[in-house]
């Protein structure tokens, strides 16, 4: 059994697994999880008790959630790639406090504008939330604006899984209008360096269901009864 990522739609942050899949070389499927309205059924709930995606079924019938442990599962299995790095080494440490910042700080800052698009709100509240809001994607941009430091990628030489982790998160900007990205040149850069990469071009075409060129081993889409008849072959 290949992996199989289970995929939020629309503008989920699984958007950077799909892309470091691609990246990785690893034989793999998708499944769609429409949100809110899959991701918080009961049926999913058999795939991630907490109902959110991503989550990754391995070949040994394992489930992992949470993007952080998804990319360093992904990039584990695809160190030759230079995707992940050895446990211990500063390479990892350094993957790793990215992907943290990227996830307690960057994705996070987000969190009160999903919440206005999300729930109905009266008018004051909702002011108030996305006034919030911005600041605090404002203030996420300025402080990767430092943490790029003049680099054209996040780490390393190369386009990594950091650096598809922050592709994902970045497109809400466009999504909430929170803030003019052009004020924020080496994080610009970046984003628009990024949609050039063809593995950010294919997750963009599957997120939207359009013709979709895999540059990996992309193995096609199940729905979710057979993803979990999967779950219960492997069990």
């Amino acid at each position: 059994m290949s992996l199989t990522l289970f995929y939020g739609v629309p503008e989920g942050c699984s958007f950077g697994s799909i892309v470091a899949l691609e990246w990785s070389g690893l034989p793999y499927r998708l499944c769609r999880v429409q949100m809110p309205e899959v991701v918080s059924g009961q049926d999913y709930r058999h795939i991630n008790v907490v109902g959110e995606t991503p989550s990754l079924l391995l070949p040994d019938g394992r489930l992992i959630s949470e993007s952080m442990a998804i990319l360093n599962c992904i990039g584990a299995r695809s160190i030759d790639k230079g995707l992940g790095f050895a446990q211990g080494t500063a390479e990892f440490d350094r993957l790793n406090q990215m992907l943290a910042y990227l996830n307690t700080s960057f994705f996070n800052a987000f969190s009160a504008l999903w919440h206005t698009a999300e729930h109905e709100l009266e008018p004051t509240e909702k002011q108030v939330l996305v006034a919030y809001g911005k600041a605090k994607v404002e203030k996420a941009h300025h402080m990767l604006e430092r943490l790029l430091a003049g680099r054209k990628w996040l780490l390393g030489d190369g386009p990594g899984i950091a650096d598809a982790y922050f592709t994902g998160i970045a497109r809400w900007n466009e999504f909430h209008k929170a803030v003019d990205i052009g004020l924020f040149p080496a994080v610009n850069e970046l984003y628009q360096r990024m949609q050039q990469e063809p593995a950010v071009r294919f997750a963009h075409a599957i997120e939207h269901q359009e013709k979709a060129e895999s540059i990996g081993r992309f193995l096609g889409e199940i729905d979710l009864d057979e993803a979990l008849g999967l779950l219960r072959r492997a069990a």
